[in-house]
């Protein structure tokens, strides 16, 4: 009857602890590898979804962007200056006789701009005037009133120096459907800065 040796044991055992290390070794290896490759292809879908989200605001495509985003202010642009002759406007509150003083400049993006502003400088004041004469204390009052006041300044002088808003084609899928360039858009007036804002 054979008995087995230590020696044995010894010769079994080795070869299982080295299956053992090899095991452990490829599956940190695996675990490694895969993710190495889940960064990457993370880092890779972020970068390509900042570039694309830059492209659309870029080309004005994005739909859910704010104003805020859509107007990002370029530092290397050189922009200029008019400031208009104080606005003194009766609002149009019903329950009192109220009214507003309004000084303001407007921001063009270059000097030719400027130039064409103060060119049609008699109907962008009409504009405004006319504006302004429909807005109740209240909602000027407020600082989200301002702002759309300032929106509104904007598309008036759009108008005022004759810049329709072409329809322009956007796709959505196969369905081809067209929407309006806000006059906003087309304006030369990249901001609309109040220096004084008085209501009485």
């Amino acid at each position: 009857m054979a008995t087995a040796t230590p020696t044995d044991k010894t010769d079994n055992a080795e070869p299982k602890k080295s299956k053992k290390k090899l095991f452990l070794i490829l599956g940190v290896v695996a675990v490694l590898v895969l993710g190495l490759a889940g960064g990457g292809a993370m880092f890779y879908s972020s970068k390509k979804k900042a570039a694309a989200e830059a492209e659309a605001l870029e080309d004005g495509e994005s739909e859910g962007a704010t104003p805020a985003k859509a107007s990002r202010r370029d530092p290397k642009a050189k922009t200029a200056f008019v400031a208009l002759d104080t606005f003194t406007v009766n609002l149009a509150d019903r329950d009192a006789d109220r009214y507003a003083q309004v000084q303001l400049s407007l921001e063009v993006n270059d000097e030719t701009a400027t130039q064409l502003v103060k060119n049609f400088m008699p109907v962008i004041r009409n504009n405004i005037l006319l504006v302004l004469s429909h807005k109740m204390a209240a909602e000027l009052l407020e600082k989200d009133g301002k702002i759309k006041l300032s929106e509104e300044i904007k598309v008036e002088v759009a108008r005022a120096l004759g810049m329709e808003p072409p329809e322009t084609a956007s796709q959505s899928g196969e369905a081809k459907r067209k929407r309006k360039v806000p006059a906003s858009e087309l304006s030369p007036v990249v901001g609309v800065h109040f220096s004084n804002f008085i209501i009485q």
